[in-house]
């Protein structure tokens, strides 16, 4: 008899959705610095629910070289030379989020982490970037493909901005806090979860050819002949 999948690996083509939010400082993923990064895990529970699992955050020590707007660190409130940050390299914090993302996807029998971000290509373009900077090897998120809340959010909710979708979503947001990847990356987590869960919830998955292709994979195993 064939084991059977985790859940997880059914319901995005084999891929294990990772949200990600960075604070950066500026908007050149090759040439400015990466401050603050959080990764929240997402799994399915025992009632057929996508919900949070795990977060990890880190702030970051700006890479040697980079470069660092003003207008940006007034945005985010983040002085990158404060001791106080905590901050690590590029390399500990990104070392220690990829770990736990490939044993989180083998333990969902995933093949590859996909990135979930609010505007995602900002998110994804600076992870790509460090990435390529620590010259990371076996990375286990794909180079370009993306799950976007801004988009799902337009098509569900019928906003963009994080902080309105969360309010239609009936998801608590405060806008003191904003801005913190740890933040945002639990809202977005958050927002990602309702949407997934309400298309199940209001019929629009699994679809119906896959609902009839799992009976007949049921009738099959069952059958002794």
């Amino acid at each position: 008899m064939t084991q059977a999948l985790h859940p997880l690996a059914q319901r995005f083509r084999g891929y294990f959705p990772v949200v990600i939010d960075v604070e950066t400082a500026g908007f050149n993923a090759k040439t400015d610095a990466l401050l603050e990064i959080a990764a929240t895990l997402l799994t399915i529970d025992e009632k057929g629910m996508l919900v949070p699992s795990q977060t990890l955050h880190f702030h970051i020590e700006p890479f040697e070289g980079a470069n660092m707007e003003a207008s940006s660190l007034a945005f985010n409130g983040i002085d990158p030379y404060n001791p106080l940050r905590g901050a690590v390299s590029e390399r500990e914090a990104l070392t220690e989020i990829c770990r736990a993302v490939r044993k989180a996807q083998k333990d969902a029998d995933c093949q590859r982490a996909v990135v979930v971000a609010h505007n995602a290509a900002f998110d994804q373009g600076f992870l790509n970037a460090a990435i390529d900077r620590i010259k990371l090897k076996r990375s286990p998120f794909h180079a370009f493909v993306s799950f976007d809340t801004t988009t799902l959010s337009a098509l569900a909710l019928g906003q963009t901005v994080l902080a309105k979708a969360c309010k239609q979503a009936g998801i608590d947001f405060d806008n003191k806090e904003a801005h913190s990847a740890l933040y945002d990356t639990e809202r977005t987590a958050e927002l990602f979860c309702y949407i997934v869960n309400r298309w199940h919830q209001l019929g629009g998955w699994p679809p119906p050819m896959l609902m009839d292709d799992c009976e007949t994979q049921e009738s099959t195993e069952s059958d002794p002949a």
